[in-house]
């Protein structure tokens, strides 16, 4: 083997070396497996730092703690430093999420999907627009890292599969609200609006106090003072009351569907598993089950016995009956 090989070899172990470490990162960084402790605690800490951040966030408002200002900017800073790491592997290792793109393209679709913004937003006031009032909501979408954390866990993933089920209904619910509280603003807009003026300017005016009325939050800002207006306020809330229901009703079925079907899967599954695990045994001359009686046999080799088949014809498996030469047992492992 001469120097260019040998070079080759070499450059060839390194980038293996280098795919294995970049690979594990991933699997790292990625939302782990219960069997994969290093994943795992690295979601812990996340979530850890998450928290950290956004009680830093909520702290920092109080003008109670403003001598513990210093140690605020100190935890917020080591936390968005952990969070422009953990960007950056994502950037790094993003070909291992999208396989069937290339480097470049692997990354650039993180950068635009649901994770690569919220990343992005998470980090981007701090170094910004943090003098600006307004932009400072943006520290909000911090929050939704809690959400990236939990997208595989069993009932996050249940919240969404209902919601996705049952949008069709929900967005039919939501179009009846929506005509609801229009209806109501117009109804009061032409009882409310030569005595009310200015709480009813417009058609659309009233939608404020439809909508208060109608979830049943009620504030008394606006109220209607006529007679044929509070008659209809009470018609309204009523309808209300129903109408709100709806969707309630619509996303609870849904969770209750889920859930069936989940245990319906988990008995498939259990009963594809005993039938898997069924296994048989032809008792010849030499066999130590002659002369056993059932209950012996399934106590001394910790079993089941199903069924046995004994001249082409089957036995109940009593406790009493004696296993004889020639018998096949049907048996399962307890």
């Amino acid at each position: 083997m001469d120097k260019d090989e040998i070079k080759t070899d070499i450059e060839n172990k390194e980038d293996k070396d280098k795919s294995f470490y970049k690979k594990r990162i991933f699997d790292i960084i990625q939302i782990g497996k219960r069997g994969d402790l290093p994943s795992r605690s690295f979601d812990i800490f996340i979530v850890i730092v998450i928290i950290l951040n956004i009680m830093t966030l909520i702290l920092e408002t109080f003008t109670e703690l403003e001598k513990y200002q210093h140690i605020f900017k100190a935890v917020e800073m080591v936390t968005m430093i952990i969070f422009c790491i953990e960007y950056i592997l994502r950037i790094w290792t993003a070909e291992y999420l999208y396989t069937k793109k290339t480097k470049a393209r692997a990354r650039l679709r993180f950068l635009v999907s649901y994770d690569g913004i919220v990343d992005f937003l998470t980090i981007l006031p701090f170094f910004f627009l943090s003098g600006f009032a307004a932009f400072r909501l943006l520290r909000v979408v911090r929050i939704f890292h809690l959400f990236r954390i939990n997208a595989k866990d069993d009932s996050f993933s249940i919240i969404t599969r209902v919601l996705l089920d049952k949008k069709n209904q929900i967005f039919s619910s939501v179009f009846i609200i929506l005509v609801l509280m229009l209806a109501s603003s117009l109804c009061m807009y032409s009882v409310e609006s030569a005595v009310q003026p200015e709480a009813f300017k417009n058609a659309l005016s009233g939608l404020y106090w439809s909508m208060s009325t109608i979830f049943t939050v009620g504030y008394g800002d606006i109220t209607p003072i006529t007679g044929l207006g509070r008659f209809l306020a009470v018609v309204i809330t009523f309808l209300g009351v129903g109408v709100v229901a709806i969707p309630t009703g619509i996303i609870s079925a849904g969770f209750v569907e889920q859930y069936t079907k989940a245990q319906n899967q988990a008995k498939k599954k259990k009963i594809e598993g005993r039938r898997r695990s069924t296994e048989n045994v032809i008792v010849e001359s030499d066999s130590p089950y002659i002369g056993d009686t059932i209950r012996k046999v399934e106590d001394d080799y910790k079993i089941s016995v199903a069924v046995i088949i004994r001249n082409d014809i089957l036995v109940l498996p009593e406790d009493n009956v004696v296993i004889e030469e020639g018998d096949t047992i049907v048996y399962q492992h307890i």
